[in-house]
C-alpha cells in the first residue's frame, strides 16, 4: 500500500467519525423547547430532542458508521456497494435533521409528547450539526466509491485460502512453524 493511499483511509476514516460523531451528538440534544398553556418550561413543558422529532435519525447515523467499518472488511464492487449505503445513510440523516425543523414535525412531536403546549424556542444549532454531519458522511460515502479502489482492504491473513492439495486447489506452502502449531490445533502431539 502507497503512503498516498494510506493517508487517503486515514483521511476518510477520520470524516466519517466526524460526521457520525456529530450527528449522534446533535440527535440526542434538545432542538425544541416548549411551554405549557404559557406557564414557564418548568412548570409543565419540557423539550424535544432530535430524536423525539425524527424517530430514526439516530439508527441512521449508527447504521452508516457500520458500513463505514464494513469498507474497511470488503474490496471491490462489494467496497462500492457498501460506500454507496454509506452515502445513502448520510443523506438519510441530513433529510431527517431538514425534517426535524419542520413546524408540521415539531407540532405532531409536541402534541405527541406533552399534549397541549406551545414551542417556545428552538436551538438551530443542533439540527444544522446533524445536517452537517449528514453530510459529510454522504460525501465520505461518494469519496469511497471513486478512491476505495486503491485502499487496502483487510489483511490476507483473514481471507479464505485457495484450497488444499486434496481438494482439487493448489496446495499452499507452509511456514514450519506455523505447521507445527496447525498440528497442535487438530489435535496432533508434536513431541511424539
Amino acid at each position: 500500500m502507497t503512503g498516498t493511499a494510506r493517508r487517503s483511509l486515514l483521511a476518510w476514516l477520520a470524516a466519517c467519525a466526524v460526521g457520525g460523531g456529530l450527528a449522534l451528538l446533535a440527535a440526542g440534544r434538545a432542538w425544541v423547547t416548549l411551554g405549557a398553556d404559557g406557564r414557564p418550561v418548568g412548570a409543565g413543558g419540557g423539550s424535544l430532542t432530535g430524536d423525539d422529532l425524527v424517530a430514526w435519525l439516530t439508527p441512521a447515523a449508527l447504521a452508516a458508521l457500520a458500513a463505514v467499518l464494513a469498507v474497511l472488511a470488503t474490496r471491490g464492487v462489494a467496497r462500492r456497494v457498501t460506500a454507496v449505503v454509506v452515502a445513502l445513510l448520510g443523506a438519510a440523516v441530513a433529510a431527517g435533521a431538514w425534517d426535524g425543523t419542520r413546524g408540521a414535525t415539531i407540532a405532531a412531536a409536541a402534541a405527541t409528547a406533552a399534549g397541549h403546549v406551545s414551542v417556545e424556542s428552538r436551538a438551530w444549532v443542533w439540527p444544522v450539526l446533524a445536517a452537517a454531519g449528514g453530510i459529510v458522511l454522504a460525501v465520505a460515502g461518494v469519496a469511497a466509491a471513486f478512491l476505495g479502489a486503491s485502499w487496502p482492504g483487510m489483511s490476507s491473513r483473514y481471507e479464505r485460502g485457495t484450497g488444499h492439495a486434496g481438494s482439487g486447489g493448489t496446495a499452499r506452502v507452509k511456514d514450519p512453524d506455523r505447521a507445527m502449531w496447525d498440528a497442535i490445533d487438530e489435535g496432533d502431539d508434536p513431541t511424539a
